[in-house]
C-alpha cells in the first residue's frame, strides 16, 4: 500500500505536536506496518526526561504504530467516540538505554499475530542503524466511550 505522510498519518492517530512520534509509514498490508522517525532527536520530545530518552519509550512509538495499522485497516468504521488501548505487553525486550544516542532514524515495525472482533495482538520491533532496539508483544484494544 501506499506510504503515509506525517500529516497523513495523523488521521489515525489522536496525538497532537510533538506527541505524533512517527515521520512516516513507509509501507503497510493487512498484517504488517513500517514506520520512521527522527522524531527520538527532538529536544521538545515530550517523552524525554531532562536530556534523555529512555528506551522504554519505544512502547509508546510501537503502540503509535500499531494504532495507524488498525486505523488504516478500518478506515471504513466511524471512530467518533472510539479509543484504543494497549491492554498488555508480553516478551519485550529493551537491547539499548536510550532512543536519543541513535543517530540514525528509528524504524518500528509491527506485525498483526491475531484479531478477534475489537482486540488485536501484535509482534513489534524498533531498530536503528540495522541494530536492534526493542522487540515484543503487545495486546490492543478498541473501546467506544460515551460522551
Amino acid at each position: 500500500m501506499p506510504a503515509l505522510t506525517k500529516e497523513e498519518l495523523s488521521a489515525f492517530l489522536p496525538h497532537a505536536g510533538t506527541m505524533r512520534l512517527l515521520d512516516l509509514v513507509e509501507s503497510w498490508d493487512a498484517t504488517t506496518i513500517r514506520c520512521r522517525t527522527q522524531s527520538h532527536h527532538d529536544p521538545a520530545n515530550p517523552l524525554r526526561q531532562g536530556t534523555s530518552l529512555e528506551a522504554v519509550t519505544g512502547l509508546e512509538y510501537a503502540a503509535q504504530a500499531m494504532g495507524v495499522h488498525v486505523g488504516l485497516l478500518n478506515r471504513d468504521r466511524s471512530t467518533d467516540g472510539l479509543i484504543g488501548y494497549v491492554g498488555g505487553l508480553r516478551d519485550v525486550v529493551c537491547s539499548v538505554d536510550r532512543l536519543d544516542e541513535w543517530a540514525g532514524a528509528l524504524t518500528i515495525e509491527a506485525s498483526r499475530l491475531f484479531e478477534g472482533g475489537d482486540s488485536f495482538m501484535y509482534h513489534f520491533a524498533i531498530s536503528s542503524e540495522g541494530r536492534a532496539v526493542m522487540t515484543g508483544r503487545a495486546s490492543i484494544f478498541l473501546k467506544y466511550v460515551r460522551s
